[in-house]
């Protein structure tokens, strides 16, 4: 009886291409995953791997709950969504960071107001001005966050800055990087108890190849 297949679960979008390139340089076929027309669930060919597509957030649900073993997702994520896994390696792509931004000229440390920060990543963001011991309002803001300081809705705002060139054209600047992220690999902790001599020579595998220094930048 064949055994079931381990699920990897891969953020849609970028972190998707990232990490088909990666398993590609690897060695397996994923030509199913690069022909998925609308299909969220797809074989990796020769292997006992599926490959399931999901928005990140889902990524961290699936593998916390077991029902994918392993996942690609940003540290983002992870950070804002906390949750029990392994971590267990910096794949190295979809680097940017998280930075407090404010617009051009102000002084965002200055004077002794509760300031309003708005951000998708409220969680992230509170516990950034705890560390601070800073009273803050977070404002959570589901689309173009750069807006809440034009509309005059917050002081600031806690996101994810690639080039911050979308900051520039918004007049903001970074006032302060909170920390770099990047894609990580997580794993059930369940699964690599029970099925440890099908994941962890996967895990390996892509531990070397990162460790040979071949990873995009």
């Amino acid at each position: 009886m064949q055994m079931k297949p381990i699920r990897i679960a891969l953020t849609k979008g970028r972190l998707e291409e990232k990490s088909v390139a990666l398993f590609e340089q690897l060695g397996y076929d994923c030509t199913a995953v690069r022909e998925k027309g609308r299909r969220l669930i797809l074989p990796v060919a020769g292997t006992n791997l599926e490959i399931v597509l999901a928005k990140a957030a889902d990524v961290v649900t699936y593998v916390e709950n077991g029902v994918c073993d392993i996942g690609v997702v940003g540290k983002d994520t992870i950070m804002e969504m906390g949750g029990t896994f392994y971590e267990v390696a910096d794949l190295g792509f979809g680097r940017c960071r998280f930075a407090l931004a404010v617009p051009r000229g102000v002084d965002f440390y200055e004077g002794y107001h509760t300031r309003c920060i708005a951000s998708k990543y409220v969680n992230v963001a509170r516990a950034f001005f705890e560390k601070k011991n800073m009273d803050v309002n977070i404002v959570k803001i589901e689309g173009s966050v750069e807006l809440a300081p034009i509309l005059g809705l917050s002081d600031a705002i806690v996101d994810i800055v690639e080039t911050g060139a979308t900051l520039k054209e918004n007049g903001l600047v970074v006032a302060e990087t909170i920390m770099e992220v990047s894609a990580r690999l997580i794993v059930n902790i369940a699964s690599l108890k029970l099925r440890k001599q099908e994941i962890e020579p996967f895990i390996t595998q892509i531990e070397r190849y990162l460790a040979g220094g071949k990873q995009d930048a």
